[in-house]
């Protein structure tokens, strides 16, 4: 699929282009195609939108978009023919090297495209991330006194993780209600590469995958470059609904079931203990393997208490992968997570490991596995600022937005919003131009099904979430006045 001709894929490559103030909106929107073409996101030949669609992806005037492709015409960059439209023109290739710069294109490659480039002046609300926690610098200087001489006298090669780490793994799942020993566990670079190694072993071209409806984004590139079919089945309070799951696997046969029980992205909600139950016995019954993630480990100190992993709940015959990591829960920068799975399972998953990288960095596995048997001490004060910072994020949005809605997570780090009568990928379009960024919902479900959401993350500090609230009501403000633009078809 031609993916530059779909006018709200595009919007998405360009919007946080067209913040910079400095010359004509025009300008700055020709600008902004004119680098996707350098940077080949937009290769030659590729079809751009009618000037009208597009201006209504963006949220703005149709004759600005009309002077922006005169713009490109000028510059050589692209041609226009009647039948065809408007396309990159041949000369735009000249004196490129031919190699592929683009990012992997799929619903989440905005959100990657951001973390790779920067923010600027925008307030980023693409990713629910909290610094690292205060302990973090004087178990690093101790480390390095007492443990790193010895680190050093080994090879550094460590497919499976550490053992001690491997085994600290083991006794946190433990405690957790899942009992577990060391030779069940792969150590990974972070949740991300877990499932990315899950999906290796897993998913062949053609084969569906069930997940959850919204979910993660960047599952979708990672099961969409395996060749695999996303299937969503939606949620209500409990989790993943069990009657609409039992028909998803009886008509796709799935490969694979991805799942986010605890904290789930984006809605928060926690999955009950009988909803585990449920989930395992069915993926049990039509031999459906269960991958569970469950980094998402911000919790509210007064809500429910944490079932175990839905592992716990499976029966004999069932294959359950539990992947957890420490990037949420003590800091982005050190991406340690792992994968709780059978011992045959574990020592395939440690082959692909192997292939992978040969093995996570050592030193940020002895650091976490000085971390884990006090995690839950360390992250307390966390999920207490966490609690604050949600309460003051709702409080901020019912007296600028009261439009908005949405249900309290019971746990995670972002709210899920309900725009009224809006398609949130154009309203985020607004919200850059008034420097704050969104993920709409369409990022967390390509089905259109959530157009009208938004993840809105609290992980920010309270000025910061004040400015951005501002910034959103402001957008809010001028895209309402204007009347919301008409929804954009989507090309699939």
């Amino acid at each position: 699929m031609d993916r530059s001709a779909d006018p709200a894929a595009l919007a998405d490559l360009i919007g946080h282009r067209l913040t910079d103030h400095s010359g004509g909106l025009y300008r700055r929107l020709a600008d902004a195609i004119a680098a996707l073409i350098g940077s080949e996101e937009l290769p030659v030949g590729a079809r751009l939108p009618a000037e009208r669609p597009l201006a209504e992806a963006l949220a703005i005037s149709r004759s600005t978009v009309v002077a922006a492709y005169d713009e490109l015409r000028a510059r050589g960059l692209v041609e226009s023919r009647r039948g065809s439209g408007t396309t990159v023109a041949r000369s735009a290739g000249r004196g490129r090297s031919g190699a592929d710069k683009r990012m992997p294109t799929g619903y989440g490659e905005s959100l990657f495209h951001r973390i790779a480039v920067g923010a600027g002046e925008v307030i980023a609300m693409t990713y629910a991330v909290d610094p690292g926690i205060p302990e973090l610098a004087a178990e690093v200087e101790d480390l390095a006194r007492t443990d790193l001489p010895l680190l050093l006298q080994g090879v550094g090669y460590h497919p499976r993780g550490l053992e001690v780490l491997r085994e600290r793994v083991a006794d946190h799942f433990t405690a957790s209600g899942l009992p577990t020993n060391a030779d069940e566990i792969v150590v990974t670079s972070g949740a991300h590469q877990a499932i990315a190694l899950v999906t290796q072993m897993y998913l062949r071209s053609g084969a569906a995958v069930v997940i959850e409806q919204p979910s993660w984004p960047g599952c979708f590139d990672l099961f969409g470059a395996a060749g695999g079919r996303v299937v969503g089945v939606p949620l209500d309070d409990a989790g993943i609904r069990p009657d609409l799951l039992a028909a998803a696997f009886a008509e796709h046969q799935p490969a694979m079931l991805f799942v986010m029980p605890t904290f789930h992205n984006p809605t928060g909600r926690l999955m009950s203990p009988v909803r585990r139950r449920q989930v395992a016995e069915l993926a049990a019954k039509h031999g459906v393997v269960v991958v569970e993630d469950n980094a998402y480990s911000a919790w509210d100190p007064s809500g429910p208490r944490i079932p175990p992993p839905l592992a716990a709940f499976a029966p004999k015959n069932a294959e359950v992968l539990t992947i957890g990591s420490v990037s949420k829960a003590v800091w982005g920068g050190l991406r340690i997570g792992w994968i709780r799975a059978p011992r045959p399972l574990a020592e395939r998953l440690a082959r692909h490991k192997a292939l992978a990288d040969l093995g996570s960095p050592v030193i940020d596995q002895a650091l976490t596995a000085r971390l884990l048997p006090r995690l839950g001490e360390l992250t307390a004060a966390r999920a207490t600022a966490a609690t604050e910072r949600r309460r003051l994020m709702g409080q901020l949005l019912a007296e600028q937005l009261p439009e908005w809605r949405w249900e309290a997570p019971e746990g995670g780090s972002a709210l899920w919003i309900q725009l009224p009568d809006t398609d949130a990928r154009i309203f985020a379009q607004v919200a850059l131009r008034h420097g704050v960024e969104v993920v709409a919902g369409r990022a967390m479900d390509p089905t259109g099904e959530h157009d009208d959401h938004l993840r809105l993350p609290y992980s920010y500090a309270p000025e910061v979430m004040a400015d951005a609230v501002d910034r959103l009501a402001r957008a809010w403000q001028e895209f309402r006045r204007h009347g919301p633009a008409p929804a954009v078809p989507v090309i699939v």
